[in-house]
């Protein structure tokens, strides 16, 4: 098994050419359409011979490839059309780079089309690139999104499998890795010739586990293979990107089903559901709770997956709740069944907690402290997206999820004036995230 080593490496690009030729040139390059995409030879990881065949209505053919890398290095070449800048060479009309909080940036869709020989070991993939500036040249050092529609022998993506995911209408395996910026990779669990999806489905998943940040540019969006052994017939057809959607996502994901509570305290409740479907994808879910049984629902907080730790709740009250499920076109689904809660009555006196947090790379260790007065507690709480927790001590930690429930133990739960108990929690975390969760009624110290 392989890594698949990045296309960002090539430091030097040739000035692309305005014809539609074969290249054979290592770092060869042409526009075509007038300028809107870039086609590039872009052999950087090997020192064998590539010549690719343009076609001017979007896409090439890797014509010959005299490739023979070892599949537990990096491929030899990412041959790919695009649009947006790389190193120095921008498309026209592409409007990258974009900040991903620009509104504008949900209606960036593209699609593609490949065709594959029986022969060869490759991946068929798309390559998105974000950088935390506006960045037209260089290497970009956010996110590298890389979307693999198919692959043949023994390669797989930078990091390791950290989820599965249902986007673009199919499942892919998310991978995770660092090589100086963050490679998220989507490998379909099924081959597929074709792809037509909105860029924000993926970029917010990616979003949502840690990954990426919101504020981060992207620069360009490229379509191609990474060959390792041979390539040759390999077809990429009919690539398109459009920044106005392309007609646009206009169908909502289903309702989510099954909404049910347990672990409900006196002060909160966790949450799950069964999830929506939806064309494109699920990108995340909102839910919505009253107090008593009339009234306004009012949203109290989003979810990526199916749970939620509803908190701050008073004690011996009732409850309701119901989720709504969106896409990246930001459709939202008929809202799911309605579930009713009723807080326990809960420890009496008020105590004090606080919370202190010893972090580094891809970890931290929250101790908590809980004062009191206090004849019984609970704390409530979710983990960041792509934190899991590895350890804790001193109080019966009940997970659903993301979802976490610490609740007193039989010798620290009734607690006088001034007696502590001490518990906490260790906790891994994605290289170069710098999230920690939020403990409510803890004070950080």
């Amino acid at each position: 098994m392989t890594v698949a080593l990045l296309l960002g490496t090539v430091v030097a690009v040739a000035t692309p050419a305005n014809a539609a030729p074969v290249i054979c040139e290592t770092f060869g390059a042409t526009n075509i359409q007038s300028g809107r995409f870039t086609v590039m030879n872009n052999v950087w990881g090997a020192s064998t011979p590539q010549c690719i065949d343009v076609n001017q209505a979007g896409g090439f053919t890797i014509q010959s490839a005299g490739h023979n890398n070892a599949t537990n290095g990096a491929p030899a070449a990412y041959p790919a059309i695009y649009a947006g800048c790389h190193y120095g060479n921008c498309t026209t009309g592409s409007s990258l780079p974009m900040q991903a909080s620009n509104p504008a940036f949900n209606n960036i869709r593209s699609s593609v089309s490949y065709t594959y020989p029986s022969s060869g070991t490759y991946n068929a993939s798309y390559d998105l690139w974000f950088d935390p500036t506006a960045r037209t040249n260089g290497q970009n050092t956010g996110a590298e999104i890389m979307i693999w529609l198919n692959r043949q022998g023994p390669v797989q993506p930078s990091g390791s499998q950290v989820a599965t995911v249902t986007l673009a209408g199919t499942t892919w395996q998310v991978w995770f890795g660092n090589i100086g910026w963050n490679v998220i990779s989507y490998v379909r669990t099924t081959v597929g010739n074709t792809l037509d999806f909105n860029i924000n489905s993926f970029y917010t998943d990616a979003v949502n586990r840690g990954y990426a940040q919101r504020s981060w540019y992207l620069t360009s969006v490229q379509a191609g293979f990474e060959p390792w052994v041979g390539g040759a017939g390999l077809t990429l057809s009919n690539f398109t990107y459009t920044t106005t959607g392309g007609g646009g996502d206009t169908s909502p994901p289903t309702a989510p089903g099954g909404l049910t509570a347990s672990g409900t305290t006196a002060s909160g409740t966790n949450l799950s559901w069964s999830p929506s479907s939806d064309n494109v994808g699920v990108t995340g879910y909102t839910i919505f709770r009253r107090q008593g049984t009339t009234g306004t629902f009012t949203n109290v907080g989003t979810s990526t997956g199916t749970t939620f730790a509803a908190t701050g709740l008073s004690a011996s009250t009732q409850y309701q709740f119901y989720v709504v499920a969106r896409d990246a076109a930001n459709n939202q689904s008929p809202q799911s069944n309605t579930v009713s809660v009723t807080t326990t009555a809960g420890g009496g006196g008020t105590g004090t907690c606080t919370v202190h947090f010893d972090a580094w790379n891809v970890g931290y260790v929250a101790q908590i402290t809980v004062g009191g007065p206090r004849t019984g507690w609970s704390f409530a709480f979710t983990l960041p997206a792509g934190h899991a927790m590895t350890g804790n001590w001193n109080a019966q930690f009940t997970t659903s999820g993301s979802n976490i429930t610490a609740t007193n133990q039989s010798h620290n739960g009734n607690l006088t004036a001034g007696q502590t108990t001490g518990i906490g929690f260790q906790a891994s975390r994605p290289n170069g995230n710098t999230q920690l969760p939020t403990i409510p009624g803890c004070t950080v110290v």
